[in-house]
């Protein structure tokens, strides 16, 4: 017979995710940032937790948490992060976490179950330091040069100073071991509106969209902003304006279904009001997760640089820095993720991209991987305000149990 952790426990679940809340709380969410004394806080809760799900706990050289199993059979690994954004939600990683140790909790004592839900914590996949850094370590894919050069972006703090800070120096990094694991599953809030507005429960996701970031720059010439004459003023600030403008004129004509695209800093050189900015900055992003549509875009971007740069007032460059390359979600876990919410959750599901970048986009390219989305209250992320109804929460986690019980199965 089954332990007493052998029965899904809606309450229990709740009951861990507000304690992760209680961690580094701030207003209704939590402040958390990576290496930090709440998340490091949040790591030591998690490895005292994993023996009651039969799990082995380890924190490794990077940060990740790693819970495995000794039991016979396939293994499934599940997880997400337990670092947030800066004054963020208390959702975000955590939900993950706690649905791998209840999936765990409920199966791995389970005799009649062959097989077993190991559990992961990812290290700064809100990126403090980095892009997915725990996930990617992994994967094989951080270099000891990448933790060299990460620093954290609001401090300045290198990684191998708060790796020190934080107990973990000298700790050998784990990685994935070929064959150990049928495949990875991850649980998420949507943070988007679509499971919510249509009355659904479970977001079956079925891609993760790559994120591709641009640094566009534009010259002018300085001057004096008293005395030189608008029809012979070379302003950059004024160029870029135009241009973010002219951006979000063209592209709608050109995207896909699913394209978003977002200015973020803008900085003009040198800032004062009483000069003509000589030189000015912007950070674009495009999100998608078909590359050709990407391509279109990109190539109309740097028509539209040089259609400004013909002008002859500013010349504008367009610069990419960073390459996302989206992920698709194995199409047979999909198919589980279905059934398993047709069993639990009334079939109230729907297929669907994720806009959001996730670490199960990193383990995708070493073994099948996949993705449940439950609804988050007005589509809200990234802030403290975030939320997900309880009786969502408690049906998200059944559904992804009743999906670690069918994977190992089959």
């Amino acid at each position: 017979m089954p332990g007493i952790n052998g029965r899904f426990d809606g309450k229990r679940v709740l009951a861990d995710l507000n304690a992760l809340r209680a961690i580094g709380a701030y207003k209704t969410g939590v402040h958390k940032p990576t290496f930090s004394e709440p998340h490091l806080g949040s790591l030591d809760w998690l490895a005292t937790r994993l023996p009651d799900a039969e799990l082995t706990a380890t924190i490794d050289g990077i940060g990740n948490v790693f819970g495995t199993s000794a039991k016979a059979g396939p293994k499934l690994l599940a997880g997400s992060h337990l670092e947030s954004q800066n004054h963020a939600g208390w959702l975000d990683g955590p939900l993950g976490v706690i649905y791998a140790l209840e999936a765990a909790r409920v199966i791995n004592p389970d005799p009649d179950i062959h097989g077993a839900v190991e559990v992961a914590s990812w290290c700064d996949e809100e990126g403090h330091f980095g892009s997915f850094l725990g996930s990617r370590s992994f994967a094989g894919k951080v270099t000891e040069a990448d933790i060299d050069a990460a620093r954290d972006r609001s401090s300045d703090r290198t990684m191998r100073q708060a790796l020190h800070d934080a107990g973990f120096a000298g700790r050998p990094r784990l990685n994935a071991e070929a064959g150990r694991h049928i495949g990875y599953l991850e649980a998420h809030i949507e943070q988007g509106d679509t499971l919510e507005g249509s009355g659904l429960k479970i977001g079956i996701v079925t891609s993760i969209v790559g994120i591709w970031q641009y640094r566009i720059s534009f010259t002018g010439a300085q001057n004096h902003a008293g005395t030189t004459r608008m029809a012979v003023r070379k302003d950059a600030g004024l160029a870029l304006a135009r241009f973010c403008v002219a951006i979000d004129d063209s592209f709608p004509t050109l995207c896909g279904p699913r394209t978003v695209w977002t200015t973020g800093r803008i900085t003009l050189d040198p800032g004062a009001p009483s000069v003509i900015p000589g030189g000015a900055e912007m950070l674009f992003q495009i999100r998608d997760d078909n590359p050709e549509v990407i391509a279109r875009l990109e190539q109309h971007l740097n028509q539209m640089a040089a259609e400004v740069t013909a002008q002859g007032r500013c010349a504008v460059t367009v610069e990419r820095i960073r390459t996302g390359v989206p992920a698709m979600m194995t199409s047979a876990f999909q198919d589980t993720i279905e059934a398993a919410a047709a069993a639990c959750a009334g079939g109230k599901s729907i297929r669907m991209p994720s806009g959001a970048g996730h670490d199960a986009q990193v383990l995708a390219t070493i073994m099948p991987a996949a993705m449940l989305f439950v609804p988050s209250i007005g589509g809200i992320s990234h802030h403290w305000s975030e939320n997900t109804a309880d009786a969502d929460i408690v049906t998200g986690a059944e559904v992804f149990v009743e999906t670690c019980r069918r994977l190992l199965a089959g």
